[in-house]
């Protein structure tokens, strides 16, 4: 997981942005912000700690975000607008300028389920499978960033 190592004070800065940010009367949007604070400390963790992916991908959840889309949540009432060059603070997100809280969190949910999902179909580990899962992994890690450093934003 070297690849989180640059990025990793930033994100707890996020981290306590996003603790300060739950402490709102809509419940699903608590739900989300927990959510997504709980799994970039998830990701922390693991790089301070050297955990394998398998375990990692056990604590990761998309559980809220499921439920937010049950119950016809529109994620821009996250933050509104689309992701601009301001809010890119790594260079590998800049594919994502246009996009909005929405997409970026279908993205996010999507890449979730499909990890969890190679972990199953491959007898409950990633450690000998042909997906590239630190990229994938890396890729999730800098999208959750991006939506933290996104609804931050001013």
């Amino acid at each position: 997981m070297e690849w989180i190592k640059l990025s990793i004070a930033p994100v707890k800065d996020l981290i306590g942005f996003l603790h300060t940010k739950s402490k709102t009367n809509d419940v699903i949007k608590r739900q989300l912000f927990i959510e997504l604070r709980d799994n970039l400390n998830v990701f922390s963790n693991g790089f301070l700690n050297e955990s394998p992916y398998d375990i990692i991908l056990d604590l990761l959840s998309n559980a809220a975000i499921q439920q937010a889309i049950k119950e016809n949540f529109h994620f821009n009432k996250l933050k509104k607008g689309i992701i601009e060059d301001r809010h890119i603070k790594d260079d590998r997100n800049k594919k994502y300028k246009g996009w909005t809280a929405e997409k970026l969190m279908d993205k996010i949910d999507e890449k979730i389920t499909e990890l969890k999902n190679i972990k199953k179909l491959n007898n409950g580990s990633v450690a000998n499978v042909k997906n590239n899962i630190p990229l994938m992994m890396s890729n999730l890690y800098f999208r959750m960033k991006l939506v933290a450093d996104f609804i931050r934003s001013q």
